[in-house]
């Protein structure tokens, strides 16, 4: 974190020198401290620094941060305390409307409490002997200067304490049976362990858990409690665990704890209408069954299952016990959303200069079949006026589509036992879409059809996706004349090896994708295969090959590839306002078989608002390649390989606004020499070369449920250059050549 502070600072402070005395002025006077104090009380002391020191290695300082009661004023990018500078810009006079929006945006300063830093010095210390430092103790320095106060905590842990013996006594014979806790194997604490308060929570947990499911309805976790002993001891503790009768108050007698079995289970509307959900549908999402043993779990999962039904709004479960019987019955009480929905969504579009207009219109049934089933069906239409064309008769770009999707929420497919298909919480997703492109240089038509699994592991962050049959059907009804004679029948003509993407193609592909995610670690992996059934068959079958050599499909030739993606992204924290995300991104694509050449859609790309942000989309490699004809580059500016490297810090602006200093580093490279590419190929002792790198500077708008973001990213080396000048843009910046604005939504990674 030190060396990328650093590396930031050093960065912010080469952009300010480059980039005008004005600007560097401004934030000179917020980030200086000659008026840091200036709305500190008399006698009171603004809080400058709070540092954690331990003797022993073995604390995580960082860990303890949560129980500071005081922090410091907050820093844009951990280096400069601008909300603070901006709140001391106002007024003494509070009534006045500008000093009110100067206090608003800022930060009020910070001033040191000393009862705050004996409570702080408290919650460490409770904090440690949580973990097993049973002799912590927590003391502080506060060094004054010109009414600023620095305050360093100096934590003594002490030895570590571990468990020595081990004692279950368990007073219910039932309950001491099911928990075997006659055999040390069984029991979640064994002696080594530490003496800490999450094992003993931790062991608290797992016999509660397993004891609500196995019929303990009334089971909780305060009838769990410890007693430790480590008088004599040298930092051993001896601990007994004690779980005592069921007593539903003070004043009751003990008895044995009782088990609860399900009776039978009632499925009720919010309303007099029903639940508009047939009854094998509400029963394959009760994991509850009548005659089992009550289980906390398999309530969860009903929860679980019907909250992933887009019909139901809510759902409400409880139990009535029946007198003098060990019997529950189950009341589930369902509420659902209204099964029709009409939604339209504008939006604006900008492609390489190019200004356009969308908008979509969505129609969703939520219960098709009155088993949640979700059925959509979006119509979409964009135009662009495109500039820079000559030649060409149509100056501009129409796109029209239409996809119906019909969601199933349970796995379909034969063979499938009923309890599987119970168990399972995947979703089947049927897909249709056709889409209509019409450009200058050509018009397309796509047709899709898909037939996937969606599945989940929540417990475990996980996601997944099974594209079971994905079929894409390219045709190409009408190409200009112009585009025709100028980058596709000229042999010798660099674009040459494109006449393939501008050909009538199927692709049928089966794919599978992975993504981790649990907050500060994300995972996604790809992987896809294309053309390999369609050529068994044609093997098989005997068929003839084309003139290009290819096996077709209706007098069309299918592609044959192999893709493979990889994505990971890792954030740290600094501080409570600032985090540094760090990502990975590479995706390889190999073209064999029954194609030279991978097909458009399955492309690399590089540059753009989610990749190097020095660059416009399509307008990075591959590899040194340099486009000479910016109308149509976009089109040779594809490869077989991508890498993408970015670390990004993210600071807390004011209210909703944050902000980022960013650094990417990439490029795409093609894995055959295509002579229409040169320098594109990736070459093991050359590729490290022609990585591209870009900086800039993004403010982000964080509505919650949506980020709006504008990124402004910076050429740094451009690798399609060799002189020095142009090579290394970041030591000879041009603002207009170097510069690229992007506009998404969603974070980059």
């Amino acid at each position: 974190m030190i060396i990328i502070k650093n590396i930031l600072h050093q960065c912010l402070k080469g952009v300010l020198q480059k980039r005008g005395a004005f600007l560097s002025s401004v934030l000179v006077v917020l980030f200086s401290g000659c008026s840091a104090t200036k709305f500190v009380p008399d006698g009171g002391m603004l809080l400058k620094s709070v540092k954690i020191k331990s003797e022993s290695k073995s604390v995580d300082v960082n860990a303890l941060q949560p129980y500071l009661s005081q922090h410091p004023n907050s820093k844009w990018f951990s280096m400069f305390k601008i909300p603070l500078g901006v709140y001391n810009m106002s007024g003494r006079d509070s009534t006045k409307w500008g000093n009110k929006v100067l206090r608003r945006l800022g930060e009020a300063p910070v001033v040191y409490d000393s009862l705050k830093t004996l409570k702080s010095c408290h919650d460490m210390t409770v904090a440690m002997r949580n973990m097993g430092y049973m002799q912590a103790v927590v003391d502080y320095d506060v060094t004054k200067k010109k009414r600023k106060a620095l305050v360093t905590y100096r934590l003594s842990p002490g030895r570590k304490y571990t468990i020595d013996s081990v004692e279950y006594v368990v007073d219910d014979a039932a309950v001491a049976a099911l928990l075997n806790v006659d055999d040390a194997a069984s029991r979640g604490l064994r002696r080594g362990m530490d003496f800490s308060n999450a094992n003993l929570e931790n062991e608290r947990k797992r016999i509660t858990q397993t004891l609500t499911d196995s019929g303990y309805f009334k089971f909780n976790r305060d009838f769990i409690h410890f007693v430790a002993d480590s008088v004599g001891k040298d930092c051993k503790v001896d601990v007994e665990l004690h779980l005592s009768q069921y007593r539903p108050n003070n004043n009751a007698l003990p008895a044995p704890h009782r088990k609860y079995f399900i009776n039978r289970i009632f499925y009720r509307g919010a309303d007099s209408t029903g639940t508009h959900l047939r009854q094998r549908v509400l029963e394959n999402n009760t994991a509850l069954r009548e005659g089992e043993a009550y289980s906390a779990s398999a309530l969860q999962r009903t929860y679980n299952n019907f909250a992933r039904l887009q019909a139901v709004r809510y759902t409400n479960i409880h139990f009535t016990e029946l007198p003098d019987t060990n019997l529950l019955d189950c009341n589930i009480q369902l509420s659902t959303n209204k099964p029709n929905t009409v939604s339209f969504q504008p939006e604006g579009t900008n492609t390489a200069g190019d200004l356009g207009a969308a908008a979509s219109l969505t129609y969703e049934n939520r219960n098709l079949f009155r088993g949640s089933e979700t059925l959509s069906i979006q119509l979409r239409a964009a135009f662009e006026a495109i500039t820079g064309l000559e030649g060409y008769q149509n100056q501009n770009y129409e796109e029209y589509g239409i996809e119906a999707k019909l969601m199933f929420p349970r796995m379909i497919a034969p063979f499938l036992s009923r309890s599987f298909r119970r168990r399972s919480n995947a979703r089947s997703e049927l897909l249709f879409s056709y889409n209509l492109q019409n450009r200058p240089e050509f018009h397309r038509r796509v047709l899709t059809s898909a037939w996937r699994y969606h599945w989940s592991e929540p417990y475990r962050n996980s996601a997944f996706r099974l594209d079971l049959i994905d079929i894409d059907y390219v045709h190409m009804p009408w190409i200009s004349p112009t585009f025709k004679k100028d980058y596709l029948d000229d042999v010798s003509n660099r674009n040459a090896i494109l006449r393939y993407n501008y050909e009538d193609l199927f692709i049928l592909k089966t794919g599978f994708n992975f993504s981790y995610n649990n907050g500060r670690h994300a995972l996604r992996t790809n992987f896809e295969v294309g053309g390999n059934l369609l050529n068994l068959l044609s093997r098989t079958l005997g068929s003839k090959r084309n003139a290009e050599g290819q096996y077709t499909l209706f007098n069309i030739a299918y592609a044959q590839y192999m893709k493979a993606d990889f994505d990971y992204t890792k954030q740290f924290a600094v501080d409570l306002r600032n985090v540094v995300a760090f990502h990975f991104g590479l995706g390889v694509a190999w073209p064999y078989g029954n194609s030279k050449v991978l097909p458009f859609e399955k492309r690399y790309f590089s540059g753009g608002a989610n990749s190097v942000r020095g660059w416009n989309v399509r307008e990075l490699g591959p590899g040194k390649f340099r486009g000479t004809d910016g109308r149509i580059d976009f089109i040779n500016q594809t490869g077989d390989m991508k890498l993408d490297m970015n670390v990004e810090w993210r600071t807390l602006l004011f209210w909703k606004f944050n902000a980022a200093f960013f650094i990417d580093a990439g490029n795409i490279w093609t894995l055959k020499d295509y002579a229409d590419q040169p320098g594109g190929q990736f070459k093991i002792n050359e590729f490290y070369k022609q990585i591209a790198v870009a900086y800039g500077l993004g403010i982000r708008l964080n509505l919650d449920y949506f980020v709006m973001r504008l990124d402004l990213g910076m050429k740094a080396v451009n690798p399609a250059y060799t002189t020095n000048k142009e090579h290394y843009p970041f030591l000879h910046p041009k603002f207009g050549r170097d510069r690229s604005l992007h506009f998404a939504v969603g974070l980059p990674f």
